[in-house]
């Protein structure tokens, strides 16, 4: 059974930083590209940031040169580190997985999601 754990989450000032987690378990993380999307209060679910199978990475412009994500595939977890958090970040942050090696925004192209967990900045 294939199953995405996010975790990390939590309630941080603004300018501090953060990691989450997107634990896979049931597929072999070396054979998906993984993103990650946050959903705002209000607001449609986004793509912010992926890492494809051959490792390239590719971020949406408000949170390049802050967030980073990586990826240990022996542990079949990736991980999104968030620094100089504002309170726009705040957000459920989702993570997902495609079969496809390429940076997609669509969600339509991830086939396994994980629960999301809850990032708010306070200001």
């Amino acid at each position: 059974h294939v199953q995405l754990q996010a975790c990390g989450g939590g309630l941080v000032q603004a300018g501090g930083s953060l990691r989450l987690s997107c634990q896979a378990s049931g597929l072999a993380l070396d054979s998906y590209s993984v993103a990650w999307f946050l959903q705002a209060p209000g607001k449609k679910r986004d793509w912010i940031v992926c890492s494809r199978k051959n490792g390239e990475k590719d971020y949406r412009n408000p949170v390049r040169g802050r967030f980073a994500v990586s990826r240990d595939n022996a542990k079949s977890t990736v991980y999104l580190q968030m620094s100089a958090l504002k309170a726009e970040d705040t957000a459920v942050y989702f993570c997902a997985t495609s079969t496809i090696d390429l940076c997609v925004v669509e969600e339509d192209y991830y086939n396994h999601w994980g629960q999301g967990t809850q990032v708010t900045v306070s200001s």
